[in-house]
């Protein structure tokens, strides 16, 4: 009787332990089996994001610092900040685009929009902007990333073409100190040119960064020029002949006063952008925001920031910068937008204005920034830009177009400007 009772409970506790042993195993599986499902749903998506920074410069700092925000804010995108390395990023993109590799987002400079946007590279971003944040950005931003009434790209920064001068030189030479509301025409402005030549402390009046080494400045900072005398590299109706603008009779006229005033010596070939406006040889340089610092640290309370020439036709001013796309392949639309409108927020646009002082591409951010600020001392681009901005042309023949006025440049350079024979 014992026996039997002690067999029966050895059977049932057998079978206990088998039971607790498969449900300890059923349980445990369930368990494997959501961490499994819970390490897949939080693997974050990958966002890659090309710049032409270089790795070792402080924007790219920027950009990896503003990234890794990101990345710390939420955990369903993961975003990689990848460098061009010094390649040709132009052609880099078009690489890509020909291997299917392209990112989901990429910076490039503003006037390849349109090379970029015609092969199908982009897709519009204007679904994505809410209109409140779309009004807050400067009309140039939003017509540089405009191509065919589609929004492709927005910016962090603008540019601004502008004419630095030496007070103490304008004083001297008894020029007038031009403003916008009323800058110097063709006239008044030549006759600056030619008193501030006669100065003896200076070698020559004006350096326009005639330098012997072309680039894609040579299409930014002297499109102006045309535009003032009523010409321009492309008919900007059609986008379709460049014949009767290019060449025709206003931007001929242009061109002989720019040879006019190498001509008279009131301009010249150089080879270093800093070298003679800030070390006094020159009276007046005309380039951008960039050019601020430096001269500042060599001018002081002399330097003065004057309005582009109105030579007949209204001043215009070059504008645009490098500005954010996204690709047409991206497969993570939802966070490629989540990161370019964080990277456009007004923090992430101040954090990259205040290392590179380039004009902040939105309003409230220009209210926060200590050189484009009211009164401040770059305040004067905003309002040009605002009045006089010109973006460079919506076309994919812009590349054409730069390369055709760095060629006439460098012919200018390497005859020294030309110089009348004895």
């Amino acid at each position: 009787m014992i026996n039997k009772l002690d067999g029966d409970i050895q059977r049932r506790s057998i079978s206990l332990w088998i039971a607790v042993i498969l449900l300890g195993l059923h349980a445990g599986a369930i368990a494997d089996n959501h961490a499994a499902a819970s390490n897949n749903a939080i693997q974050p998506q990958v966002i890659t994001a090309w710049t032409h920074e270089d790795v070792y410069s402080t924007q790219f700092r920027v950009l990896k610092s503003a990234a890794e925000t990101f990345n710390r804010q939420q955990h369903r995108y993961k975003v990689e900040i990848i460098s061009s390395l010094r390649r040709n990023h132009a052609n880099w993109v078009h690489s890509a685009a020909a291997t299917g590799t392209l990112p989901c987002l990429l910076e490039f400079d503003g006037p390849y929009l349109a090379a970029f946007a015609w092969p199908g590279y982009l897709q519009p971003i204007d679904k994505f902007v809410p209109p409140k944040i779309l009004q807050d950005f400067l009309p140039s931003i939003v017509a540089q990333g405009t191509y065919r009434g589609r929004l492709y790209s927005l910016a962090q920064y603008d540019s601004g073409m502008g004419l630095w001068g030496n007070r103490r030189y304008l004083l001297a030479a008894g020029v007038r100190i031009p403003t916008l509301d009323a800058p110097w025409g063709l006239k008044e402005f030549e006759q600056a040119l030619a008193r501030l030549s006669a100065l003896k402390e200076v070698d020559y009046a004006i350096n326009f960064a005639l330098y012997a080494k072309g680039n894609e400045f040579y299409a930014y900072a002297y499109a102006p020029i045309l535009q003032g005398f009523g010409g321009d590299v492309i008919d900007r109706r059609t986008y379709r002949t460049a014949r009767g603008v290019l060449d025709g009779p206003q931007s001929v006229a242009a061109m002989k006063h720019f040879q006019r005033w190498i001509e008279k010596g009131w301009t010249r070939a150089v080879y270093d952008r800093h070298d003679d406006f800030d070390k006094g040889r020159a009276a007046l340089s005309w380039t951008g925001h960039w050019g601020y610092k430096g001269y500042y640290k060599a001018l002081g309370k002399d330097l003065i920031l004057l309005p582009l020439p109105d030579f007949g036709h209204g001043i215009k001013t070059g504008m645009g910068s490098w500005t954010w796309g996204m690709s047409s392949t991206c497969r993570e639309p939802a966070g490629a937008w989540a990161f370019l409108s964080h990277l456009l927020s007004t923090k992430e646009i101040m954090n990259m204005s205040n290392v590179n002082n380039a004009v902040p591409a939105r309003r409230s951010a220009l209210a926060q920034s200590p050189l484009y600020g009211p009164r401040r001392p770059l305040r004067f681009y905003v309002q040009q830009l605002d009045a006089a901005g010109m973006p460079r042309p919506a076309t994919p023949a812009y590349d054409t177009i730069s390369k055709a006025a760095a060629i006439i440049d460098r012919t200018i350079a390497a005859h020294h400007g030309y110089p009348p024979y004895p």
